[in-house]
């Protein structure tokens, strides 16, 4: 029942086949998204209870790591959202909504922070959604590290930005570094670069423009 209720709650204006196809995805998304989010949002909530304790770049980790449970389609269109804690649907999202979501499961509203910070365009459905927007939030607010290929100098936490020379919807990205390691000792980013969100040993496979790290 709750997928026949799901798929009919996404409504999607369809017009040729391509958009027909990626309706049927988003569609399925969200029937996913309605039988995962119980236990997803269980067991973040336990991982939250049992992690007050460890250090703010630790828990922003595992905040990145939970939504790996959620089926996120990737969408990059534009959205009209609410202000303050606006979201896009939980079954669609891009690599800067991974950072979005995980530093709200913290408390801190990026999408606020970064209105306050007056880097952006001052439009706040999608200015924190916008990794050259980001990227000039945590250069302003956070700190700054070197993007040397070193993988000690990565702590789980930090926020990374890339260059994508061959993508499809933008060349820009950004991933969050994690604790989890390659057997190189390479420490694995979470991210989602169009397959959903995903723990991948992606730390330097694209060139590296931007290393931050902020705990507001």
């Amino acid at each position: 029942m709750k997928l026949i209720t799901a798929i009919r709650g996404a409504t999607f204006s369809v017009k040729t086949p391509l958009e027909h196809a990626s309706a049927l995805l988003l569609a399925l998304a969200a029937a996913l998204a309605a039988i995962a989010a119980p236990l997803a949002i269980a067991g973040a909530a336990h991982a939250s209870s049992e992690s007050q304790s460890e250090p703010f770049g630790i828990r922003l980790a595992n905040a990145a790591f939970a939504q790996r449970w959620v089926p996120a389609v990737y969408n990059p269109a534009y959205v009209k959202i609410p202000y303050p804690g606006g979201d896009v649907p939980w079954y669609t999202g891009v690599c800067t909504d991974v950072v979005v979501r995980a530093y709200r499961k913290l408390g801190i509203d990026l999408q606020v922070e970064v209105n306050k910070a007056r880097v952006g365009s001052g439009d706040t459905n999608i200015d924190h959604r916008r990794v050259t927007v980001l990227r000039k939030f945590f250069a302003k607010k956070g700190q700054s590290l070197s993007t040397a290929k070193d993988p000690s100098i990565y702590k789980p936490g930090d926020i990374v930005t890339m260059y994508l020379p061959d993508g499809t919807f933008s060349k820009t990205h950004v991933a969050i570094v994690t604790q989890h390691k390659s057997p190189d000792g390479v420490p694995l980013v979470v991210h989602n670069r169009g397959y959903g969100v995903q723990l991948e040993d992606w730390l330097f496979a694209r060139k590296i423009t931007g290393h931050y790290r902020y705990g507001g």
